[in-house]
């Protein structure tokens, strides 16, 4: 699709990865909320088993955004590598009908492999599929409906330990002891929606780098790894988003605020499918303002929303435990504003060869990030459960400050 053409509809691509976001979201949310208990079946230890399969998988998974991402510049070509990590991903989960801690380990190293390898060249694939008339709509559809997926993969859950296999619900919710042949029905669904997703791929066209762009022989082009070279407003975006994730911890302790706050595990649950049907239906909706106002205007915003929501959640007292109703959605809101649009400026303000490759490097910056950001929240919540929010209020502002000032648009 050419911007020339006048065309207002999404590309075919997007909407193909965007179906493949959703249903393997569902496959995924589906069977987060499940791990720990499923873990605590097979073995005692189950602290450091999750501590060490969250830790060397999504460390991991950040260094293979950026290798994968400049393997696709390289090559030219985003699909395969998109349909390898999402496959890959898929099958992993046939090791959790294995009952041992090897297995669970295995499941989640090639789970978060998989990531690793398909997360730049999609979106890569993203954005040489679409005009930048389009671009943040398109980044911001497909954030959409991961959340979409997200949503549903929980609300099934919900819905089946409930009704449908409640031997699961007595193991999720009163701790009482059963067999691990208990969860295989989840995963057999989880298996098969991961498989489906990762399908629609085979239908996507791989618009991939031309020629041209590439060169030829001797004078070819290849991929910058060296982020020093890079357009230095990209150079000081990645660091206001280090900055920014930083105090962006894991949405945990958000939970764990608002069941403290709220006293209510099941109405906190209700709580955050709010956030994420919220996310979903307003991502395609920032995306595309994106694409009028303008990227920057719309991040900063977003930024100073998120403080507003963190420092309310950390100020907050029991007696008006009630607004949680109303700061989740708007911390969706907040998702929503910024998730999409923040893809759509990388893809902007990176070189011609290297979109993949700086995309890698947002993913990566993220990912690394999120580990100290985490640990930092986890040792200052003992102390005062209120801090956590406040820091990440106050990097919030910070990294406002930083792309005010220092970062400006291509036009």
């Amino acid at each position: 699709m050419s911007s020339k053409s006048g065309k207002s509809y999404l590309n075919k691509n997007v909407v193909l990865t965007g179906l493949t976001s959703f249903f393997t979201d569902v496959s995924s949310e589906m069977l987060y909320p499940m791990l720990q208990v499923f873990v605590s079946v097979i073995t005692v230890n189950v602290g450091p088993v999750l501590g060490l399969m969250e830790g060397i998988g999504e460390s991991l998974s950040s260094v293979l955004k950026v290798l994968s991402g400049y393997y696709s510049d390289k090559l030219g070509k985003r699909k395969w590598l998109a349909v390898f990590g999402y496959f890959g991903s898929a099958l992993s989960k046939l090791f959790l009908f294995i009952p041992s801690v090897f297995s669970v380990l295995s499941f989640r190293f090639i789970d978060r492999t998989g990531k690793g390898i398909r997360t730049a060249p999609r979106d890569a694939l993203i954005s040489e599929s679409t005009p930048k008339t389009l671009l943040g709509r398109a980044f911001g559809f497909q954030r959409g409906m991961d959340f979409a997926g997200a949503f549903f993969g929980t609300a099934l859950l919900y819905v089946l330990v409930k009704y449908a296999y409640p031997e699961i619900g007595d193991v999720i919710y009163k701790g009482v002891s059963a067999p691990v042949s208990v969860f295989y029905p989840i995963f057999v669904i989880a298996v098969c929606s991961a498989l489906v997703g990762a399908s629609f791929l085979f239908f996507v066209s791989d618009k991939g780098i031309k020629t041209k762009d590439l060169g030829k022989g001797t004078n070819k082009v290849v991929p910058n790894l060296d982020i020093r070279k890079y357009d230095k407003s990209l150079r000081v975006f990645f660091l206001a988003q280090f900055i920014f994730t930083l105090g962006n911890s894991s949405n945990q302790f958000l939970l764990l605020r608002s069941t403290n706050l709220y006293k209510d595990i099941s109405s906190v649950l209700l709580m955050y499918m709010l956030f994420n049907i919220t996310t979903s239906l307003f991502s395609s909706f920032f995306g595309g303002l994106s694409d009028k106002i303008g990227r920057k205007k719309l991040l900063v915003w977003g930024y100073i929303l998120y403080s507003v929501v963190y420092i309310a959640f950390g100020f907050m007292s029991h007696q008006y435990s009630w607004l949680l109703w109303f700061f989740w959605p708007l911390y969706g809101v907040y998702y929503a504003m910024t998730e999409g649009v923040e893809k759509a400026f990388v893809s902007e303000l990176a070189p011609q060869n290297s979109k993949g490759t700086a995309l890698g490097f947002y993913n990566m910056i993220v990912g690394v990030a999120l580990l100290p950001a985490s640990l930092i929240a986890g040792f200052i919540y003992p102390f005062s459960n209120k801090a956590p929010f406040i820091f990440g209020g106050i990097m919030s502002i910070l990294a406002v400050v930083i792309i005010i000032f220092k970062i400006h648009e291509k036009n």
